[in-house]
C-alpha cells in the first residue's frame, strides 16, 4: 500500500510541486491545497470525458459495425438493447475511480472514501444496467427458435435478474456500511423466514411457472378458456409472477401462474395442432312434419345429386298410394331418413370437412319440443373467422334443404301467428 501511495505522488509530483510553488508566493496553504485539488480534479474531469469520447464515439461506432457486417442477429439485438452503451460507460466511471485518490490522498481521506463509494455504487448500477440488457438480449433472441413457445425462459430470467438486484443491494449495502459483503449474507441467513415471506409471492410463481413450462401447459400463443376468472383468449405474455392473457375483446386479464396450477383452464391448443376444428349443431324437427315418402315426394328426391343413388334403390312402382297405412306397408323410407341421409353426404363431399375424423348425423331424445337432430363432424379450417364463416355457411344450407324433404323446424307462435289463426289465415 505504501509502495502504490509512493508511486502516485512520484507520478504526479508536479502537484507538490505546484502547492510548494503556491506557498512560496506567500498564499495561505489551505487555499494552496483547494486549489491543487481542484487542479486535480479538472484533470479527472478531463480524463473522464476523454475516456468516455474514446469509449462512444470509436468502441461503440466500432462495434455498431462490426453487428451489421455480420451474418448473426445477437450482436445486432445486443447493439439495439444498448448493451455495449452500458459496457462503455464502465470506462469514465473507471478512470474516475482510480484517479480520485490522487486528487485526495493527502487532503481527505474520507472525502476520497466518500467519492470512491459513491463511484463503486454508480458502476454497480451500470453493471445492473449491462445484465439487464444482457438478460434482454438473450430473452429475444430465445423467442427467434422455433421452440421457444413451448420453453418460455421469461421467469427462468426474472429469476436470475432478482438474485442479481438482491447481490447488487447487499454489495451496496456493504459499501455504504463498509462491511465485507460476505459477512452481510451470513447475517441474512437468519432472516430467511422473513425473506420467504416477504417474496411469498415471487417463489409461488416460480414454482408455478416450472410447473407450467415442464409439463408443457401453457405456452406463448395458446387460446385458453377460465370462466371463472373472466378469462377468454389468447396468452401473450409469461413471467414470473403473471400471465397475461388478450380476451377477444381485447382487453388484457392478468393472473398469477400459480393459479392455472390450482384450479383448472381449458387450453385450445390441442385442436390447434389436430386435424379439424369440431362442429356440434343441432336444430329442432317439428314432430308433426315427419311423414312416409309417397312416389310424389321420392320422385322429387331421386332430382338430388347426392341421394339419387339412395332413391334409386326405393320401388316406387308400389308407393302409389297417399295413405300413410299403404305406405307404411310398403316399407316406405322417411323423409326424416333421407334428409339424415342427405345431410351425411352433403357434410362427406364438403371440402373443408375433414372426413378422416369423426362424422355423425344423428336424432336425439325427442323433447315436448320436436326431435333433436344434431350433427357431428369436423372442420379442417382453425382459424376462428374463417371456421365461423364455414359452419355458419353448412347450418343456414341444412335449414334451406328442410322444405325440399316436407320438413320443419319447431319455432314457437309469435303474435303474428295467434293474429293469422284468429283471422282464420
Amino acid at each position: 500500500m505504501e509502495g502504490m501511495e509512493e508511486q502516485v505522488i512520484r507520478k504526479y509530483f508536479f502537484l507538490e510541486d505546484l502547492e510548494l510553488w503556491l506557498l512560496s508566493q506567500g498564499i495561505n496553504e489551505t487555499f494552496a491545497q483547494l486549489f491543487k485539488v481542484a487542479i486535480s480534479l479538472a484533470a479527472i474531469f478531463i480524463l473522464a470525458i476523454i475516456a468516455e469520447f474514446i469509449a462512444k464515439r470509436i468502441f461503440l461506432t466500432t462495434m455498431a459495425r462490426v453487428a451489421k457486417r455480420t451474418k448473426t442477429d445477437w450482436d445486432d439485438v445486443l447493439v439495439e438493447k444498448r448493451f455495449f452503451h452500458r459496457l462503455a460507460q464502465f470506462v469514465p466511471a473507471i478512470v474516475v475511480y482510480l484517479t480520485l485518490g490522487i486528487a485526495f490522498y493527502d487532503y481527505s481521506p474520507k472525502v476520497t472514501l466518500f467519492l470512491q463509494a459513491i463511484t463503486k455504487i454508480y458502476m454497480i448500477f451500470i453493471a445492473i444496467r449491462l445484465f439487464n440488457a444482457f438478460f434482454s438480449t438473450v430473452d429475444e433472441i430465445y423467442q427467434k427458435l422455433p421452440y421457444a413457445k413451448n420453453r418460455p425462459i421469461k421467469g427462468y430470467l426474472q429469476v436470475l435478474k432478482i438474485i442479481l438486484y438482491i447481490f447488487a443491494g447487499i454489495l451496496v449495502i456493504g459499501i455504504i456500511i463498509n462491511k465485507n459483503p460476505a459477512s452481510i449474507l451470513v447475517g441474512l441467513g437468519a432472516s430467511t423466514a422473513i425473506l420467504m415471506l416477504v417474496f411469498k409471492d415471487v417463489i409461488t410463481g416460480l414454482v408455478a411457472s416450472i410447473q407450467l413450462s415442464a409439463n408443457e401447459m401453457l405456452k406463448l400463443g395458446d387460446w385458453i378458456e377460465m370462466p371463472n376468472r373472466n378469462l377468454d383468449g389468447n396468452v401473450i405474455d409469461i413471467s414470473l409472477t403473471t400471465v397475461k392473457v388478450q380476451n377477444w375483446d381485447k382487453t388484457i386479464t392478468t393472473v398469477p401462474p400459480y393459479i392455472l396450477i390450482n384450479e383448472s383452464f381449458k387450453n385450445w391448443r390441442g385442436m390447434e395442432e389436430s386435424d379439424g376444428r369440431r362442429v356440434v349443431k343441432s336444430l329442432i324437427i317439428d314432430t308433426k312434419t315427419v311423414k312416409f315418402c309417397n312416389r310424389e315426394l321420392l320422385d322429387r328426391l331421386a332430382k338430388v345429386n347426392l341421394i339419387k343413388h339412395i332413391v334409386a334403390e326405393v320401388d316406387r312402382e308400389n308407393l302409389d298410394g297417399r295413405d300413410q297405412i299403404d305406405l307404411i306397408n310398403a316399407n316406405a323410407q322417411t323423409n326424416l331418413n333421407l334428409f339424415s341421409q342427405y345431410v351425411y353426404e352433403y357434410l362427406y363431399h364438403h371440402p373443408q370437412v375433414n372426413k378422416n375424423l369423426t362424422l355423425i348425423v344423428r336424432l336425439k331424445q325427442p323433447t315436448e319440443y320436436g326431435i333433436p337432430f344434431e350433427i357431428y363432424f369436423f372442420l379442417k379450417e382453425k382459424r376462428w373467422v374463417q371456421y365461423e364463416v364455414i359452419q355458419s355457411n353448412i347450418i343456414d344450407h341444412i335449414f334451406a334443404a328442410l322444405p325440399i324433404f316436407d320438413l320443419k323446424v319447431f319455432q314457437r307462435m309469435t303474435s303474428d301467428d295467434i293474429r293469422a289463426i284468429a283471422k282464420g289465415n
